[in-house]
């Protein structure tokens, strides 16, 4: 579904228009191929170039066709199971500002129905600051991710299985957060350069201003997958500990209940036996048996078996 907005600096919404007018921005949401082939017919762009604004796996990268710049990036997302990021395609051409989501992106919404000062006459601004919401988008996400990792850094005295999970997720998630800011990042230097694009002096402030938090995210989603790594490690350790006490006391156990079955077994045997004619057998090998046992029972607390 493509819907067109229209807004100058000094309007306050964005006012959808009907028809693809110079100067407008135009949001491709839940985008299909009738979508593109509408984009394609508007801006001369070939639908070939374009059909990678609906792979859900691509990557962030920038290319520089004909007269018009494709931004392809991913940002935060839930709607598919096992991702956690989603594309989002920016079109720069000579006309229009263009958006292409596979899905609803709240993103884009969220600053349309804002009050911004952006006008969609301003096309680098208006990327600019698109990516600048992506970047805060990744930070806040990351924090969430943060903060469930820090009510798990006291490794609990027994591991479970949802302990496992909760943080193999958080694990993916953070992993495929850095696989899609490390290409923005590269994306950023790019725009940078200025081979493609030209930047007022407040653009390219708020460009390093970008690149800075970027680079941050970056940092602070590698280390956290660190922190997961460590926990893990120390998961793995205590998971460990719990099995070899378990097997210590099952071996303690088994020891000591061997023992009064080796005396019985001895003296099931119908062979000749000794005190198998006193009155007082039974009580003495009873005796024997409970003395062998406790003194099993003494040595295995003083070793820490038991």
């Amino acid at each position: 579904m493509i819907e067109l907005y229209w807004k100058t600096a000094r309007d306050s919404p964005f006012s959808q228009i009907n028809d693809f007018r110079p100067g407008s921005w135009v949001y491709a949401k839940d985008a299909n191929l009738e979508d593109l082939t509408r984009i394609a017919e508007a801006t001369h762009i070939d639908i070939n170039d374009l059909r990678d604004s609906l792979d859900k796996y691509e990557l962030p990268r920038m290319e520089h066709i004909d007269d018009n710049v494709l931004f392809f990036i991913r940002h935060p997302t839930n709607y598919e199971l096992g991702l956690y990021t989603e594309t989002l395609t920016m079109i720069l051409t000579h006309s229009y500002v263009i958006a292409i989501s596979p899905h609803r992106s709240e993103i884009i919404e969220n600053l349309i129905a804002s009050n911004t000062s952006l006008g969609t006459t301003q096309k680098s601004k208006l990327i600019l600051h698109i990516l600048l919401k992506i970047t805060q988008d990744y930070t806040n996400n990351i924090k969430r991710v943060r903060a469930s990792i820090l009510g798990a850094e006291e490794p609990p005295k027994v591991v479970d299985s949802h302990s496992i999970v909760v943080l193999t997720k958080n694990e993916e998630i953070l992993n495929q957060y850095l696989t899609s800011l490390v290409p923005m990042r590269n994306l950023l230097e790019t725009m940078a350069s200025g081979r493609y694009l030209n930047f007022y002096e407040a653009d390219l402030d708020l460009l390093e201003d970008l690149m800075i938090a970027v680079h941050q995210s970056e940092d602070v989603c590698s280390v956290n997958i660190k922190s997961i790594r460590s926990l893990r490690d120390s998961y793995h350790i205590i998971f460990t500990n719990d099995v070899n006490r378990t097997i210590k006391l099952l071996t303690a156990v088994t020891i000591i209940f061997t023992i009064p079955t080796i005396v019985a077994s001895i003296y099931g045997m119908n062979v000749a036996l000794p005190f198998q004619g006193k009155a007082y057998a039974f009580v003495l090998l009873m005796a024997i048996t409970l003395a062998f046992s406790i003194v099993a029972v003494i040595l295995f607390r003083k070793n820490r078996w038991l």
